[in-house]
């Protein structure tokens, strides 16, 4: 069992060090696990089965999307316009704004259409999307528990509303290890406009040690501060400083036996490999015109949604296990029918090109691709926005061991609540372990007398959606 009530050592150095590179590395993964060599944890050998999938890019859009405007079409939402909400189905729910407001169907004129061989429905606002219909699984009855967005936020990162727990980003860094040297296993991305803010307790390791947090990569020029060494000193020297350092804490090692100063070293290596590694990550002139064109960038990050799916790409291809690209400004509670034409604009070419790039590169079957926002919103208008709601939302999952070209769960014709086939965050948790070879039951930590999971007490894998 690991120690979790250290309260000096690398966390503490951590603070010290936190506008550097070297900080940056001191939250990730150091020692390189391939995934095809099992290791122990808590006496459980992990993978537990063999996975599908190698690692996650999960586009996050903050906010809450609506699904009436994206991949939930409702014809009886849009005939009954402005007409009174049935009463039945609004008994017993917690609403964020409109709880004691008279409930207004509110049916947008976006229209929609069958696509691709599968037909699926897309709406109109998604064209780059509808061109990838075959390749992904729209979920249409996402459930929460959480109806505000900071709670929500972190509900659906780490599994509760309740501070201090790991993200499923840092479960999965603990569970898997890394697949670079040079590179963090969890890294972190923004776009978009400023709006609700998103909390970074998305991304933390909670009580799991503090290598396995997400690190936060600047979308628009260098990633990272301090890669360049200062002034006088190159290479050899800054190479014979980490030398010596070592030495030194190794002897001191043999007198302490703190396995944090091995850490600690390690860190010092991932952070000077890393000099080399982010720069040449964020070059992009070394790829094929036709692929800037694609997601439509130029040859450096400029902070822009598609700039940040071809970084995934890229960091996918040399080995970050998990990557979440925040996409924020989707809380519309008024303007919804405006507001969602820009900001699918913002994100569909992106997000397209990510999966067809990412298919034509023979990544897409061992790589999961998640797309969503953190709940739903209502059918009933708040003046000419939707409130948020956790009783139906929509997401979609591609590759990575899920079947394309399907949908799962069917709400009412209202589009309320689930009718059929509930898809719980607990549920995506379970299921997004299992594609990478994770019984959920069994990746556990030992923190104040008990031990914890993603998934606590809950989640079930829900096997339809599986190849």
């Amino acid at each position: 069992m690991h120690n979790v009530n250290q309260t000096t050592g690398r966390r503490n150095f951590l603070s010290s060090m936190s506008t550097s590179v070297a900080a940056a590395a001191f939250s990730s993964l150091l020692s390189r696990e391939a995934s095809a060599s099992p290791f122990t944890i808590d006496r459980q050998t992990i993978p537990h089965h063999a996975p599908k999938a190698k690692r996650v890019i999960y586009l996050y859009m903050a906010g809450g999307p609506s699904q009436f405007e994206t991949f939930d079409d409702k014809p009886l939402l849009r005939k009954m316009n402005n007409q009174p909400l049935p009463d039945e189905l609004t008994q017993g729910v917690k609403l964020a704004f409109l709880q004691n407001s008279k409930l207004k169907c509110f049916g947008s004129d976006i229209k929609f259409k069958k696509c691709g061989q599968s037909g699926q429905v897309i709406s109109e606002l998604l064209p780059n999307i509808q061109k990838i219909a075959d390749d992904i699984c729209v979920i249409r009855t996402q459930e929460t528990e959480q109806v505000n967005h900071d709670p929500a936020h972190m509900f659906l990162n780490t599994g509760t509303a309740i501070t201090g727990r790991p993200s499923m980003g840092s479960w999965i860094s603990y569970g898997l290890g890394s697949l670079a040297d040079d590179l963090p296993a969890f890294v972190v991305m923004r776009s978009g406009s400023e709006g609700q803010p998103v909390p970074q307790v998305g991304w933390h390791s909670g009580f799991l040690p503090g290598k396995h947090s997400g690190v936060e990569f600047y979308s628009q020029g260098s990633p990272l501060n301090y890669l360049q060494s200062p002034p006088g000193i190159d290479q050899n020297l800054q190479r014979m400083t980490l030398d010596s350092l070592a030495k030194l804490n190794q002897l001191h090692h043999r007198d302490v036996r703190d396995p944090e100063l091995q850490t600690r070293l390690s860190q010092y290596e991932l952070a000077y490999r890393m000099q080399s590694s982010v720069p040449e990550l964020a070059d992009f002139s070394g790829e094929p015109k036709s692929t800037l064109e694609e997601y439509g960038v130029g040859e450096k990050p400029d902070g822009s949604f598609g700039s940040n799916c071809l970084m995934a790409r890229r960091m996918a291809q040399r080995g970050v296990r998990f990557i979440q690209l925040y996409h924020t400004g989707w809380d519309h509670h008024g303007q919804v029918v405006n507001k969602m034409k820009k900001l699918t604009k913002e994100i569909d070419q992106g997000t397209a090109a990510l999966i067809a790039d990412l298919k034509r590169e023979g990544m897409l079957e061992d790589t999961l691709v998640v797309w969503g926002g953190e709940f739903g919103r209502t059918p009933m208008s708040q003046g000419s926005g939707r409130d948020h709601h956790t009783k139906s939302g929509t997401m979609f999952l591609a590759g990575g061991g899920i079947k394309g070209g399907i949908s799962y769960g069917q709400t009412d014709p209202f589009g309320f609540k689930t009718a059929e086939n509930p898809f719980h965050v607990h549920d995506f948790h379970a299921t997004m372990l299992h594609l990478l070879g994770i019984n959920h039951l069994k990746l556990t930590y030992k923190f104040k007398g008990r031990n914890f999971r993603l998934t606590d007490v809950h989640g079930e894998l829900v096997k339809d959606i599986l190849a």
